[in-house]
């Protein structure tokens, strides 16, 4: 006995040095990370040589010691490499969910370069499960990150995985551009692996588009790069494919001896692959981890063998541990396999959701840009259309043109509306909409809104009832605008599909908690009315009750999706009612705050007139109009003009630069968009040397993305085009007014 507690003695003293020793190795953080990048670059060589249990060995080593010390970008890698060790041993929905693993860490620490990898492979499941559309959004996204990491080489494999989908496809014109991106790269960067697949896939789609003699070249070029450089697999592929092009060519000697080629070489790339095609890989490997233990239990046994009694125990042990150890492999193997099963079709759908949203993602970038664009170039022609039918106006024409004059103005003006509401709907969706909350008169806004409405109202014979509460107060707190645009909208919208009615506005409290008080909005009408059917999308944006009202009485389809959207933000819910032939009411519930504060009135300025000309000395005034539109150019001159306002033109920035350098300008009218520099950047330039000028943006651009950029420029304000006359003047009113004050002083 004494012998065999020498014995346990000597174990539990290894044992224990062992457990320090690790224990101090894994404390150090750069050792451990050795380790886990060691154990990561033996996965990937095994790889390569086909060891594919060895690789799975070292990858599952290296994610123990990866998540021992939570080093996620490792943890990403890990299970972005086990994805494709899963594609190659033919389980790809395994492989999908160890990407989504990779891929989920990897967008939470910002790792673009690795999950640009993971992207890649996600697209080579695809491809290998024959969804290629999937495929084709995974590659794009994998190609995003590599373009901006600037990684080439993988930037190249990408494209060239990309070209094998749309063969697949029989796109055949689009696999060979693309094909053909590859190949650039990897030719200019010497990335010969890459090029040699490369080579020989564009001679596949060159067959497929009956050029077998440009098919032949570059598969032998492929060929002889993947001879030079021993890439086994790729030789093997041109030996395949130029066996097919002989046989296309009727060169049946030269085909069977590449065939033959091929199967050669088939046979030794099988005979290298450690791990068999068989269905059960999991099994597989369990089995053989099992077996690796079991044979280190049989050594120690050996060794034990001149002390019966310690063997017989140890015999014993080992049986019992054996066994315990099979049934709770194979019980762990079972629930794991259901768990998988169960789990699998949850892990495809988020990786679909992932490259969805990376995907809805550009799409929202791209919708902005093309708002950008198309309401500068509309609002550029339609200043020019407001500006003139106004001069015109005022220049006495003759009788019979007035209302061709006052019919294009209107025209100018619906389309200017127009545009302000897809501009409404798209700040309101993108979550660009601030609540500016004043103190204001209730009841008044609403009078206000009901006077200035009126005379449509009595185009169409209607007549407006305004019942207010009486003992509801007055004085709220609240964005007083986004209330009076529901309204204008909602009663708007009354007035156009009534005729020869009446129209009903209420306003009543529903409760209050103290200061807060739940007020609730009616706007009734008895016109057209709507049916149940329509009512159900009456919120959406661009629906109308069908083609004929749109015909018959107008407008965009807007007005009531920007109506729901700003009652979203005052935190209020909105419902219809309504019957064909009989009315409609719309009424909305939104919380307003009760003050006891008055409305500060504010103080209409007065602008230009003869009236007030005394007040402003315009004698000595003048002003810069910096814009590249001819039409425009004449537009602004004859506004200011008629202000009595002296005014230059330049029609580019760099000219603008050197005007203000050499001229006392008071005010600057700057365009964005123009030849050589832009408003911007000649912006930019003239605050180096001058702080205090007075520069307005004219433009025609209103995205709210763009306003940060004209605050850095240093723009004093913007107007944007068109532009309404009585605000256009008050901007400069208040401009040169502040100028000469500061003069006086």
């Amino acid at each position: 006995m004494s012998h065999i507690k020498n014995y346990i003695y000597i174990i539990i003293m290894l044992f224990s040095l062992g457990v320090s020793s690790q224990k101090t190795i894994d404390d150090d953080p750069e050792i451990a990370q050795n380790n886990i990048n060691y154990r990561i670059a033996q996965s990937q060589s095994e790889l390569e040589n086909f060891n594919y249990y060895k690789a799975q060995k070292n990858l599952d080593e290296a994610l123990f010691l990866a998540e021992k010390a939570d080093n996620k970008k490792s943890i990403g890698r890990i299970y972005a490499i086990k994805g494709r060790l899963q594609l190659i041993i033919g389980e790809e929905d395994k492989a999908i969910k160890s990407l989504n693993k990779a891929v989920e860490v990897q967008r939470i620490i910002n790792d673009n370069k690795n999950l640009g990898k993971s992207y890649k492979i996600f697209g080579d499941v695809f491809l290998s499960k024959k969804n290629y559309y999937q495929a084709i959004d995974s590659y794009t996204a994998a190609k995003s990150k590599f373009e901006e990491e600037d990684l080439k080489k993988d930037l190249a494999e990408t494209l060239l995985s990309e070209g094998k989908t749309y063969a697949q496809l029989s796109n055949f014109q689009k696999a060979r551009d693309v094909i053909e991106q590859s190949l650039a790269i990897s030719k200019n960067e010497g990335f010969l692996k890459i090029q040699s697949e490369a080579l020989i896939n564009h001679a596949i789609i060159y067959n497929k588009l009956d050029n077998n003699e440009k098919a032949l070249t570059l598969a032998y070029n492929g060929l002889h790069i993947a001879k030079d450089n021993k890439f086994t697999r790729i030789r093997n592929q041109a030996y395949f494919i130029l066996s097919n092009l002989y046989n296309d060519t009727e060169n049946y000697k030269r085909s069977r001896d590449f065939l033959f080629s091929h199967y050669n070489l088939t046979d030794s790339i099988r005979h290298l692959t450690r791990l068999n095609s068989s269905n059960d890989q999991e099994t597989q490997y369990l089995l053989n981890d099992q077996i690796e233990k079991n044979k280190e239990v049989v050594e120690k046994l050996e060794k034990a063998e001149d002390d019966k009694s310690l063997g017989t125990l140890i015999s014993i042990l080992s049986v019992a541990l054996i066994t315990i150890l099979s049934l709770l492999t194979l019980s762990l193997y079972k629930n794991n396999n259901i768990r998988l099963k169960t789990n699998n079709m949850l892990h495809k759908k988020n990786g679909e959701l992932i490259i969805a949203k990376e995907k809805a993602e550009l799409a929202s970038k791209t919708k902005a840009n093309f708002l950008s664009t198309v309401t500068h170039e509309l609002r550029t022609p339609l200043y020019a259309v407001t500006g003139l039918s106004n001069m015109l106006l005022d220049e006495n024409p003759k009788p019979e043109q007035v209302q061709h004059l006052k019919s294009l103005k209107f025209s100018g003006d619906y389309l200017l509306t127009f545009i302000n509401d897809i501009l409404q709907i798209n700040k309101i969706e993108a979550n660009k909409v601030d609540i500016e909350p004043e103190s204001f008169n209730l009841k008044k806004k609403i009078n206000n809104i009901v006077l200035a409405l009126n005379n449509s109202a009595l185009d169409n014979n209607i007549n407006i009832h305004f019942e207010y509460d009486k003992d509801l107060p007055e004085n709220f707190i609240a964005d007083q605008l986004k209330i009076s645009q529901i309204l204008i909208n909602l009663i708007g919208n009354s007035i156009k599909f009534t005729k020869d009615g009446d129209i009903w506005i209420r306003v009543y409290k529903i409760e209050d908690y103290g200061k807060i008080y739940k007020l609730r909005f009616e706007v009734e009408d008895n016109g057209i009315g709507i049916n149940q059917e329509k009512q159900d999308n009456m919120f959406e944006s661009f629906s109308q009750g069908s083609i004929q009202i749109n015909r018959k009485y107008g407008g965009t389809g807007l007005g009531l999706s920007i109506v729901k959207g700003l009652i979203d933000l005052l935190k209020g819910k909105i419902y219809v009612k309504s019957q064909l032939g009989k009315g409609t009411t719309f009424y909305f519930e939104i919380p307003l705050e009760h003050t006891t504060i008055e409305e500060v009135q504010e103080k209409r300025a007065t602008y230009f007139s003869d009236n007030n000309n005394n007040k402003l000395n315009l004698s000595n005034v003048k002003i810069l109009v910096v814009e590249d539109n001819k039409i425009n150019q004449m537009i602004t001159k004859k506004i200011l003009t008629k202000m009595d306002l002296n005014c230059d033109i330049t029609d580019n920035g760099e000219d603008a630069v050197e005007m203000i350098k050499s001229n006392n300008y008071n005010i600057v009218l700057m365009d964005i968009h123009m030849p050589g520099i832009s408003g911007i950047e000649a912006t930019k330039i003239i605050r180096t040397f001058d702080k205090e000028l007075t520069i307005f943006a004219l433009t025609a651009v209103t995205i709210e993305d763009k306003m940060h950029e004209f605050e850095e420029a240093g723009f004093t304000d913007i107007i944007p085009k068109p532009f309404k006359q009585e605000e256009f003047e008050k901007k400069l009113y208040n401009a040169l007014s502040n100028n000469n004050q500061s003069t006086s002083v």
